[in-house]
Formats: C-alpha cells, sequence, structure tokens
C-alpha cells in the first residue's frame, strides 16, 4: 500500500492513548482544537502500561472495570464520537509514530506504516514501562501473576495487598530495599524477603540498619522458577538456583522503568538522569510547542491522576496560544 502524505495541519498531534493520552485528547477536542490522536500499532500496546494494568484501586469509580486504564478509555472516545465535537478528533487507533521533524514552524510525523502528517504542537504521551525480571530465561515466566494482586509494581497503587501476605520485592538497588521497608512499616506483613536474582545489593548502611532492625532477609541466589496456578494468577513462591525454594503469597517488583523517550530524543529535548523529559509547570519540552504529558514528563507521580492533571495543562497552555495567535490577527484587521 502506498504511503500517504496528509497536506491538513492539525493544531494538535497527540501520540499515546493511555490515561495522559486520552485526557489530552479530551481536553483538546473540547477546548474546540483540532486533534489527531495516534493509538500506537500493537507492539507499542503491548509495552505500555495501559495495556498492562487491569485493576486500578486508588482511584474512585476504577475498581468497576476489568481493565483499569483501557475500559474508560474506551468510553471516553464513545462519548468524542456521540458528542457535537466529534470531527475535532482524529483517531488513528493502529498507528504508531517512528519520526518526528519540525521545519517551517510546524511538526511533520511519520507513522509506521509510511504515512506522514502535520501538526502545530505535538503532545507526548509515550509513557514507561516497568522492568520485568527474567526467570527460566524469559519475562514471560512473571506474566500470569502479574497486576492480577499477585505480583505488583506500584506502592502507591498497590501497596495496601500486602497485608497478611507473605511478600517478596525483586530488586537489588536500594530503591528495592525502600520499597520493603515501607510495606513493612505500612502494613506489617508476616515476612517481608528481597530477592537481588543472583545480583549484589547496593545498600547504604542507613538502609542495612533497618533492614536487621524489621528482619528483613535478602537472597542473593537467581530466580530458576515461579510456583503457583497460571491459570489464576495466584502465586505460592520462588525456586532458586541453588535449589532453595520461599514460599509466597505477593510480590513486588522494582527492577526500574524503561522510558520511550526515543522520540523525544530525537528532537533533542532536555532529559534528567533516568531519561525522562524536562518541561515547565505546563508540560512544555525545551523543544518550543513540543509538550509532554503523563510518566514521561521529569518530576511528577506515575500515577492515573498526575497523568490527567499534566495532560489538562499542556492543552490548555496550547489552546491559550493557539487563541492569542488568532486574536492577535484580529486586532491587526480592527
Amino acid at each position: 500500500m502506498e504511503a500517504k502524505i496528509n497536506k491538513d495541519i492539525y493544531d494538535i498531534a497527540i501520540i499515546g492513548a493511555g490515561a495522559a493520552g486520552m485526557m489530552a485528547a479530551l481536553r483538546g477536542v473540547l477546548n474546540n482544537d483540532r486533534i489527531i490522536l495516534f493509538g500506537g500499532n500493537s507492539k507499542d500496546k503491548k509495552r505500555s502500561r495501559a495495556q498492562w494494568v487491569s485493576k486500578v484501586e486508588n482511584i474512585p469509580g476504577f475498581t468497576i472495570y476489568k481493565k483499569g486504564v483501557i475500559d474508560p478509555n474506551k468510553e471516553t472516545l464513545k462519548f468524542i464520537e456521540d458528542s457535537p465535537f466529534s470531527e475535532n478528533l482524529n483517531f488513528l487507533k493502529g498507528a504508531g509514530v517512528e519520526e518526528i521533524l519540525k521545519r517551517n514552524g510546524y511538526f511533520s510525523l511519520t507513522t509506521d506504516s509510511g504515512d506522514s502528517y502535520d501538526a502545530k504542537y505535538v503532545v507526548l504521551a509515550t509513557g514507561v514501562m516497568d522492568v520485568q525480571p527474567e526467570i527460566e530465561g524469559s519475562i514471560k515466566t512473571i506474566f500470569p501473576y502479574a497486576n492480577v494482586q499477585s505480583v505488583d509494581y506500584c506502592i502507591r497503587c498497590d501497596g495496601h495487598h500486602v497485608l497478611g501476605k507473605e511478600t517478596a520485592v525483586i530488586g537489588h538497588t536500594e530503591d528495592a530495599a525502600w520499597v520493603a521497608i515501607l510495606l513493612h512499616e505500612r502494613y506489617s506483613p508476616p515476612n517481608m524477603t528481597i530477592l537481588t536474582d543472583g545480583k549484589n545489593p547496593e545498600y547504604s548502611e542507613k538502609v542495612k540498619k533497618l533492614l536487621k532492625h524489621y528482619h528483613i532477609d535478602v537472597i542473593t541466589s537467581g530466580l530458576d522458577g515461579v510456583k503457583g496456578d497460571k491459570s489464576k494468577g495466584n502465586l505460592e513462591g520462588f525456586y532458586f538456583c541453588n535449589g532453595s525454594y520461599l514460599p509466597v503469597d505477593f510480590a513486588f517488583i522494582s527492577q526500574g522503568m524503561l522510558v520511550y523517550n526515543k522520540l523525544a530524543l530525537s528532537l533533542g529535548t532536555d532529559t534528567d538522569e533516568r531519561g525522562f523529559v524536562k518541561t515547565n509547570n505546563k508540560g512544555e519540552s525545551s523543544i518550543n510547542d513540543l509538550y509532554v504529558a503523563g510518566d514521561l514528563r521529569a518530576n511528577t507521580k506515575k500515577q492515573i491522576y498526575t497523568a490527567w492533571d499534566t495532560a489538562v495543562d499542556a492543552l490548555d497552555d496550547i489552546n491559550g496560544k493557539i487563541r492569542n495567535r488568532k486574536r492577535e490577527e484580529v486586532l491587526k484587521t480592527i
């Protein structure tokens, strides 16, 4: 199929259709701006948190959804489709953006199929993904238990699940140790164990003292298998390379994040030491008219409600710029 070159210039292009991207689309459409929303291809979706999270318990109302992020997003698209503003949105459901170039005062975006679209402003909402442990040579081993209240990643969203459960934290860094300490202090699970998966632990003296005081054990042997009911996602424990076994009801994974900043870096945006994109308080990056919303943005909580807030800030700021430019043109004629 021949690639399409679209000569129309949209007001705003939004890349990513998770919590931040969908809120950005909703706010932009209701601001009466013309939006093109790139939903990402199948590969993008498999790597996104929106597809990964099955339930959200720290936001009122979200506990009713089987897919905690995706289901409300579908309802939002239906709302836009049925609204008087429906023509403001062009949703490219299966399209991922491979390249962004800025030229002649606007952005040119090329999809993975080679199609080209132009926009005056861009909002990056490509997000992050949690690093998964490799067990039995694959990250897929942990998948049946992940984000179904057996293995989780966010202490703010899911820390309460450890109450009354034998708990493990997978990770070797100081951050992983602090996760174990925080969970112990808040919920006092019967046992708390850190699994470094064959890596040497990296702890300060302060952390070592707290781990000892709280009787938090550290197992440094590599992980060699998972025991549990895959069909139901019920975790029972972990096997280790040294032949030992640890019964566990619940596990947290704390191995860092994959930051999807490729497009931002291609334009030369400023990032922090972890790869998150630096912005001003409205979400505009060091590249004029390029905004960031959601988890990709530096110095924010990686939460749905934070993603919504950053998206609204960005879209309202862009709308203000659009209106100011139109206003200046009007003032020249009167």
